[in-house]
């Protein structure tokens, strides 16, 4: 691993996040994926395991549907 160079990936769990977070850490980098809950279907844990067996080393799981709506859905109207 290179040192000091580590880079959080915006992870959904498909194939082509799953394909960059290998590269990134086959490249040396040290990935910590990070899953924002926006309201989308999926499984957030299964994604989460999916990342961790990728090589992620850290995977964040956080909840920001309401920082949606009331960031960004609230000013539109």
């Amino acid at each position: 691993m290179k040192e000091n160079n580590k880079v959080v990936l915006a992870y959904s769990g498909g194939l082509d996040t799953s394909v960059i977070l290998k590269w990134l850490v086959n490249k040396g980098y040290e990935v910590i994926a990070y899953i924002a809950d926006v309201g989308q279907a999926g499984d957030f844990q299964k994604a989460k395991r999916k990342a961790l067996k990728a090589g992620a080393t850290k995977v964040y799981i956080e909840d920001l549907k309401k920082e949606l709506v009331t960031d960004y859905i609230f000013p539109i109207f």
